[in-house]
């Protein structure tokens, strides 16, 4: 007798096949597009591909949904540099991991400027209203290191009478709507806040310098962005641990994939 198997088993058709090849190549080509610095298009993409644009509506409705195809690709593999970063220090170091992660996003910024200039300042790869499974990827990558950091840590938070009062309306708002993309079901509220405040100026250190808005040197010299990570190490309670920190700290901002000259340039 014949079993039809499970529809969660069942093989993609030769047209799904077909389907999902096409798409990964529309997503490939427009990443090889990106460095050109064209703005990207539908019609360049299609071009790219021997296509007409007409065609290639078949697969991407709008330009909007281009760009949320190829940030999602490209998220996947920004986490995927994270976590081979993250995965270099001991499971029960979330301290060394937090810091080699945040070395690596800069490290990946500094060497695919129009990626990091898509996902994280472009207007148009906005986020309003749910995030994307890219932004949710991104973002539990370093809630998760961050609640085992408060977990051996304790650092110290606000308490709720502590915050500005539009701030704890807007997370408490934004928690019980589930939209809270920093959120830590069980604590208080203000660890939140100060993930934010750490994000910001990581957020804030590598945009200036993969934007160039600052003097090369300054740039090369990673000593702004050594600055930023010490006075997360603050807010984090790192203290004792700092000296051994700093060590490790070193060894990893000298894991270029081109090398020291390739921050600046």
């Amino acid at each position: 007798m014949t079993t039809t198997p499970p529809a969660d088993t069942v093989a993609p058709t030769r047209r799904e096949r077909q389907r999902q090849a096409t798409y990964e190549e529309i997503v490939e080509v427009s990443r090889r597009l990106l460095p050109s610095g064209d703005v990207l298009s539908l019609r360049a993409v299609a071009a790219e591909m021997g296509m007409t644009a007409p065609a290639l509506y078949r697969y991407v409705d709008s330009h909007q949904e281009l760009l949320l195809l190829v940030c999602r690709s490209i998220f996947r593999d920004v986490v995927d540099t994270l976590v081979a970063a993250r995965d270099r220090q001991p499971d029960d170091d979330p301290a060394a991991q937090i810091l080699a992660s945040a070395i690596s996003f800069r490290q990946w910024a500094l060497s695919h400027r129009e990626e990091f200039g898509l996902l994280f300042a472009n207007p148009a790869t906005g986020h309003d209203g749910e995030p994307d499974e890219g932004v949710i990827a991104f973002a539990s990558f370093f809630g998760d290191i961050y609640r085992r950091l408060w977990d051996r840590y304790s650092f110290g938070v606000p308490a709720d009478d502590e915050l500005d009062p539009e701030v704890l309306v807007s997370l408490t708002t934004q928690r019980e709507a589930g939209m809270l993309p920093c959120d830590f079901p069980g604590m208080p509220i203000g660890v939140s806040w100060v993930f934010i405040r750490a994000w910001a100026r990581l957020y804030g250190t590598v945009t200036l310098e993969v934007f160039k808005h600052m003097d090369v040197g300054v740039i090369g010299s990673a000593a702004l962005f050594r600055a930023m990570l010490e006075d997360n190490a603050r807010d984090l309670a790192f203290d004792d641990d700092w000296p051994r920190l700093q060590a490790m700290m070193t060894a990893e901002l000298d894991r270029t994939v081109d090398g020291p000259d390739s921050l600046t340039t």
